[in-house]
């Protein structure tokens, strides 16, 4: 059983919670908001994958391009592949696009699926 399925009541107002949902960084967090003090408590683990989020986004990492038949070739840390979820999605297509000089995106197409 998940704490989201559960009713949680503010300690401070005594009020039972409204299950809502926090955008920070593209993150949708799971989280309970009481109606009458408006605090925000949100669920442990879209917390602690949201600060494994910052963690990474926060270490640079050196990669090394290298060349293979026609195509080049970038590693992507293991920390990155396991914090997406890739290993089981290996040899699918994710999308890749050129931002603006010198900014390259890869798309892997992350789903949460909440509620």
């Amino acid at each position: 059983m998940d704490i989201f399925d559960n009713i949680i009541v503010c300690r401070d107002c005594n009020k039972e919670t409204d299950r809502t949902i926090a955008n920070k960084d593209g993150f949708k967090l799971r989280s309970f908001t009481c109606p009458n003090c408006n605090k925000i408590w949100i669920h442990p683990k879209d917390e602690e994958d949201y600060n494994e989020f910052i963690k990474l986004r926060s270490k640079p990492f050196k990669v090394k391009l290298r060349y293979v038949g026609n195509s080049y070739i970038v590693s992507i840390p293991r920390e990155i592949i396991e914090f997406e979820d890739i290993e089981r999605r290996l040899n699918k297509i994710i999308e890749m696009s050129l931002e603006e000089p010198g900014k390259l995106t890869l798309l892997f197409s992350r789903v949460r699926k909440f509620y």
